[in-house]
């Protein structure tokens, strides 16, 4: 914690007043989710869960993650486009991740047949963690991208006004007046009205492709409305809808209900779960279209956990990034430690020094949506039974971050107030926006900053660990 809150942070009286004020503040902004018991209905709503104080970022490693946000983005698009480096990247994951071999039996698929598609877009969001180690210093350590459904863009354009009343409260204007404005919904509907735009027809709807659960609506609502406001008509559609509902022309425009879809953003999709045989039809018949895909299928596969391994292994990214001596730089100086479990001598010795010691790693496979990670005793277990078996190539093993906790409150609803032993993680949302071989648009579009409690280690805030906050710059 912040010098700054000390004074607060074990003062009972104004903590419970500032969070009677929070909790309200935080209904009228809109930061908002369903509840799970009525996951699919908004006439019972309530505050998604956020940290009563913001947190303090280093205002240096903070500049350093939006200053190389650009770097990932053409390196993303880049990776997207190398056909070959995916091939032999994910060679050894797709003999033995059936869901990972799926999404690139489309993707050779639909280059074979040859890419309707001209404009793409590239909604990410690069998360880090402040690494103290041993000498103390925090660095700047990137934990994972996320190419696909990239959240809370919208609840995070709020919540600096709730934390800058909570800091008001408590007699501390003067940082609440140095909490920075981020407005990520207002960014990624730049990128997604750019694409639509280029996609050339001003009939032509945006398509939301949505879940069958959909508690985290309001977070999709605030980009949803940006575009509205932009008079950009916005459907929301399900992959059971796109089955049924869904066709090609002969030139692959893509109609839904007799209308025709300029722009699929993905809110769903990046879990096996939801694929059933209906689903994975609706997937293909999607990737096949003229639309633009946000993310087209060689983007989502290009933020999987193997293509991060293997963009840290020394001369990847000079490859990959010809004549960006520079951003190559600004982008390697955020690696943690990352290592192939590849058969062979070199992940044989890889798996051996994590079963000897497991707290030093993180195991990963290759999942996103937050609670798939395998930390210590549980690290240790799977690797031993895996360790002499092809499926260990499905996952990588990363250096565990270490991270320096600070005291807060994480307000959650039906939950007592407590104080807690925090850390967070800081992710960088970007946009970028091709058409045929030219990026006509390449920015960072705001951050998200999430705090959990650090007994708990892995999971978002989506999967009910994480809870959102405003970074306080120091």
């Amino acid at each position: 914690m912040a010098a700054a809150w000390q004074d607060v942070v074990r003062d009972a009286a104004a903590v419970r007043e500032a969070a009677a004020v929070a909790v309200d503040a935080a209904l009228l902004a809109g930061v908002l989710m369903r509840t799970g018991e009525q996951p699919n209905a908004s006439d019972v709503v309530n505050y998604a869960p956020f940290t009563l104080l913001p947190s303090a970022v280093p205002r240096a490693l903070f500049e350093q993650a939006y200053a190389v946000q650009q770097d990932f983005n053409l390196l993303v698009d880049a990776v997207s486009q190398n056909r070959e480096f995916l091939e032999q990247t994910l060679a050894s994951t797709i003999k033995v991740d059936d869901f990972t071999a799926r999404l690139f039996r489309i993707y050779k698929q639909v280059l074979e047949e040859g890419l309707a598609q001209t404009v793409f877009l590239g909604i990410n969001r690069s998360d880090y963690m402040f690494d103290c180690g041993l000498e103390g210093t925090a660095a700047l350590r990137q934990i994972e991208i996320n190419t696909i459904a990239a959240s809370f863009g919208g609840l995070t354009s709020r919540t600096a006004d709730v934390h800058r009343l909570v800091l008001k409260v408590l007699g501390k204007s003067e940082e609440a007046s140095q909490l920075l404005p981020n407005n990520p919904a207002k960014g990624l509907a730049l990128g997604i009205a750019k694409a639509w735009e280029l996609y050339g027809s001003q009939r032509a709807v945006v398509m939301f492709l949505v879940e069958e659960v959909q508690r985290n609506i309001f977070d999709q609502r605030c980009i949803e409305n940006e575009l509205w406001n932009r008079n950009i008509r916005v459907v929301r559609k399900r992959f059971r809808d796109v089955f049924e509902q869904g066709s090609l022309d002969a030139s692959r425009r893509l109609y839904m209900d007799g209308q025709e879809v300029a722009v699929v953003y993905y809110r769903e999709g990046y879990v096996p779960q939801v694929y059933d045989e209906q689903n994975w039809e609706a997937r293909l018949l999607l990737e096949r279209s003229r639309a633009v895909k946000c993310p087209d299928i060689a983007t989502q596969l290009a933020g999987t956990k193997k293509v991060q391994q293997e963009l840290s292994r020394q001369g990847t990214l000079e490859k990959l990034l010809p004549g960006h001596p520079e951003a190559i730089a600004r982008i390697r100086a955020t690696f943690a430690g990352l290592y192939s479990l590849d058969e062979g001598e070199e992940g044989d010795r890889i798996a051996a020094t994590a079963i000897a010691d497991p707290d030093r790693f993180v195991l990963k496979p290759q999942r996103e949506g937050g609670g798939n990670n395998l930390y210590g005793e549980e690290l240790r277990d799977v690797l031993e039974k895996i360790k002499d078996s092809p499926e260990r190539t499905s996952y990588i093993l990363m250096d565990k971050i270490k991270p320096q906790p600070a005291l807060n409150y994480l307000l959650r609803a039906h939950s007592p107030l407590q104080v807690s032993e925090c850390i967070s993680e800081l992710g960088i949302f970007g946009v970028y926006v091709r058409q045929g071989r030219e990026l006509v648009l390449n920015q960072a579009a705001g951050h998200l900053l999430r705090t959990k409690a650090i007994e708990h280690a892995d999971g978002g805030v989506a999967a009910g660990v994480a809870v959102l906050d405003t970074p306080f710059l120091v």
